[in-house]
């Protein structure tokens, strides 16, 4: 049996919100819980992740290590002219 008055209180069903609207219901010592993430819509979870290189470090580590064929350089040399 747990000691009385020290555990916090245990809400079963506590709410998760997520840009203003209910996400899920957890078991949480508060009452209701506020996140800016979850997975219905962090971009491992759905999917739309994208790398954003603007410098072309991808290409430079790729061609660094000997990763990178010659079509590859072409084909990457190419989009960065468009």
């Amino acid at each position: 049996m747990p000691k009385s008055e020290i555990h916090p209180e245990w809400y079963p069903e506590a709410k998760v919100y997520c840009n203003g609207e209910v996400v899920m219901t957890v078991g949480s010592t508060k009452p209701e819980l506020h996140v800016d993430v979850w997975s219905g819509n962090h971009p491992f979870y759905t999917g739309t992740q994208k790398i954003i290189d603007t410098e072309g470090r991808v290409e430079r580590f790729l061609r660094k290590y000997g990763m990178m064929d010659g079509q590859a350089d072409q084909d990457t040399a190419q989009t960065k002219k468009k």
